[in-house]
């Protein structure tokens, strides 16, 4: 798979009637946000509301994941990630799974497993069961779901620009690549069929604007693809990475205010802003390195009760650094 080009395809025209609110609600991401007990080990640079699970003990991250719980009903618990944490790893690893024993005994539950989850840096909802039948279940919605091309998650980020059209989806083939003990992922022009029998794989991601304000946006994002770092890429893509992006906003150049693709780098390297935006935002050029990724999983769906009933959602409030942010830019949650 040498010599990858770059390769997106945006096309306007949001889906609509697909079951899914195209506004998601706001209700409970304002008071209820900026009230979200944080983790101990807050982030040394003084920036408020960064959490820093990796810098926790096991005991303080049990502590933290039990003040996330969001929801329990029947063998379901939900919970709201903070960015950072890893949910698998290898052995030894401090992840949400290495503590769900504990967490299922300190919550009264069965063994909890997980059904749904945002990836490590993303911060949002978390789907646990202490049911396998309901854990499998749900899978099979999700999978079903997916093949179908029905959105069931819906992710709200940050971006360091504002994406044009303001709305539509974005088609690319991705890859998973490995160089000096560096995975990152890189898009694929024009995949052959020996690429994807290789690992090469075609994803899809719906996107709105829902707000604008000091050149950056307020992004609603729907994956109808699961791949590491998808919804970071599909931005990135853009021209318009995700704030706290210190894996792929590297690859955005600027010459004479116009943005532009730099050649995938075999290592990442921290999101560099410009002074009027760390202005706005009351960071140093220190603390912006530490920033936190603002892409959340904000809403997810869950298979309707009855044969006619319209499909279950679940709400997670905005992690504070988050709504610091919007209010800094002057965007509305």
């Amino acid at each position: 798979m040498g010599g990858f080009r770059v390769w997106g395809r945006v096309s306007g025209g949001w889906r609509r009637g697909l079951g899914v609110c195209s506004r998601p609600r706001h209700a409970g991401c304002d008071a209820r946000a900026r009230r979200q007990p944080q983790p101990r080990g807050s982030d040394p640079s003084g920036a408020p509301g960064w959490p820093r699970p990796g810098g926790l003990g096991r005991e303080e991250l049990l502590d933290a994941l039990r003040a996330a719980q969001l929801h329990r009903e029947g063998p379901l618990v939900t919970l709201n990630k903070p960015p950072g944490l890893p949910v698998s790893g290898k052995p030894g690893e401090l992840t949400l799974q290495s503590v769900l024993p504990e967490l299922s005994q300190a919550l009264g539950t069965g063994p909890l497993q997980v059904v749904r989850a945002p990836g490590k840096e993303p911060s949002g909802l978390v789907l646990l069961s202490s049911c396998p039948e309901t854990a499998s279940r749900l899978q099979k919605y999700f999978s079903h779901c997916r093949k179908a091309q029905r959105p069931t998650a819906t992710y709200w980020a940050v971006t360091d620009g504002i994406p044009t059209p303001s709305e539509g989806k974005i088609c690319v083939a991705l890859a998973l690549v490995h160089t000096d003990d560096v995975s990152r992922v890189v898009p694929v022009k024009s995949p052959s069929r020996k690429d994807i029998v290789e690992g090469v794989k075609r994803t899809l991601s719906h996107f709105r604007v829902m707000a604008t304000g000091s050149g950056c946006a307020l992004v609603q994002l729907q994956p109808l693809t699961g791949f590491p770092c998808q919804l970071q890429v599909h931005l990135m893509l853009q021209l318009c990475p995700v704030l706290g992006d210190h894996a792929y906003a590297a690859r955005v150049g600027t010459v004479l205010g116009q943005r532009f693709l730099l050649p995938a780098d075999a290592r990442p390297r921290t999101q560099v802003l410009d002074d009027a935006l760390l202005g706005l935002l009351r960071l140093t050029p220190a603390q912006a390195t530490r920033l936190p990724l603002h892409l959340h999983l904000h809403r997810l769906l869950l298979p309707s009760t009855s044969r006619r009933g319209a499909p279950g959602e679940l709400l997670a409030p905005l992690p504070p650094y988050f709504s610091r942010t919007l209010q800094c830019l002057g965007l509305p949650e």
